[in-house]
């Protein structure tokens, strides 16, 4: 594409900092450079028309880890890798509620609850045995008891009749905190360029030359913040994930109120609007999901719906409004990649699927970097 006088002058002269990816850790580390740098020229260069990951196609949890998640955690990492994860994600969600506000993103504290299959001995004697053990563990954290047991008052089907629950967790609304995070990022004189894919770069020592879709241009320093698309770009140990959701239309009389993780939170659904979303199911097909292409599956759909009927929604008629999926990044290690990749270029990638709790802390460590 010819790009005009006026658009190399105006968008691709005297870059300083050219970050990729427009969602919840690009637009963070924008903002923190942004502090940090006051005059400095900040470009965000976003492939899609809107963040193409999963930041604005998540489900909207305000979360830190399941009951059953953080004991699956404790035999992938240590003591303090677990709590130091846990640390990330509530200082992160911190952040984020600090930065644009309860009100913005309709937060709402309204606890979570894990609940297990009927089928489901095995988890579900571990986890209470060792409820009391984590509680202690995240004790120094939350300077309270974390988990706790209710009965299940939803009226949920197939599933075991006490329930844990959650009194940290809440709920945000993904759309709304992703277009006030961008009106923000907007308003501090940051550019963003969307439908503009980075094919490749070359640090030539003291600056990158960027190669793009629609140009080519040069930035002093280069950011990467593209997190399940990033071995796209750079040679560090990110799987995409896919994540399929479903959302019901509006059901008269929703009681179900809060966020639940099922299946070790491999199924995870919520109250929207009186509507229930409900995602997941990449553990039936891992390899298949281990992919960048936005797309929907028989096998996971039909599984969600018949999650819907057989044990969220037992008496209830629903209809299906709408689906869709969003790519994480994920790994064999739950922690992050935040890291220098040469003199010019770094990273911040690899959320694991928490980038709503820790997408604002990654942002900010990636700026950091920054001298």
């Amino acid at each position: 594409m010819e790009m005009s006088f006026w658009e190399i002058k105006t968008w691709l002269s005297n870059v300083d900092y050219t970050i990729v990816g427009s969602g919840i850790v690009g637009l963070n580390c924008a903002l923190q450079l942004k502090e940090r740098f006051p005059k400095a020229n900040i470009l965000i260069l976003e492939k899609g028309v809107l963040p193409q990951g999963a930041s604005t196609k998540n489900a909207g949890f305000a979360c830190f880890g399941s009951l059953s998640e953080i004991l699956a955690d404790l035999k992938q990492h240590s003591n303090e890798e677990v709590l130091d994860i846990v640390k990330q994600r509530q200082d992160g969600l911190k952040q984020l509620r600090e930065t644009l506000g309860d009100k913005v993103i309709d937060y709402k504290p309204l606890g979570g609850y894990e609940l297990f299959s009927k089928k489901n001995n095995v988890l579900f004697e571990d986890c209470l045995s060792k409820k009391e053990s984590i509680n202690k563990f995240l004790k120094p954290l939350f300077k309270a008891d974390v988990f706790s047991i209710k009965p299940n008052n939803f009226q949920f089907k197939n599933i075991k009749p006490k329930i844990v629950f959650n009194q940290f967790e809440g709920q945000i609304d993904t759309g709304k905190m992703m277009l006030s995070l961008t009106q923000l990022v907007l308003s501090k004189g940051v550019k963003i360029l969307n439908n503009t894919v980075v094919e490749s770069f070359i640090d030539i020592g003291e600056s990158v030359k960027v190669k793009t879709n629609q140009f080519e241009f040069t930035t002093s320093k280069l950011l990467i913040a593209t997190n399940g698309f990033a071995s796209q770009l750079i040679k560090e140990k990110v799987k995409p994930a896919r994540a399929q959701v479903l959302i019901t239309k509006p059901i008269k009389n929703l009681q179900i109120k809060g966020t639940f993780h099922l299946e070790e939170g491999y199924y995870y659904f919520r109250n929207i609007n009186n509507r229930i979303l409900l995602g997941g199911g990449r553990h039936l097909d891992f390899k298949t999901e281990e992919t960048t292409t936005m797309a929907l599956t028989n096998i996971i759909q039909n599984k969600l719906e018949e999650l819907l009927k057989s044990t969220i929604l037992p008496n209830t008629a629903f209809e299906i409004e709408h689906r869709w999926s969003g790519i994480m990044g994920v790994g064999s290690q739950k922690k992050p990649i935040i890291k220098q990749l040469s003199n010019n270029v770094f990273c911040g990638v690899r959320l694991g699927g928490m980038g709503v709790a820790i997408g604002s802390n990654i942002g900010k460590q990636l700026a950091d970097f920054l001298k």
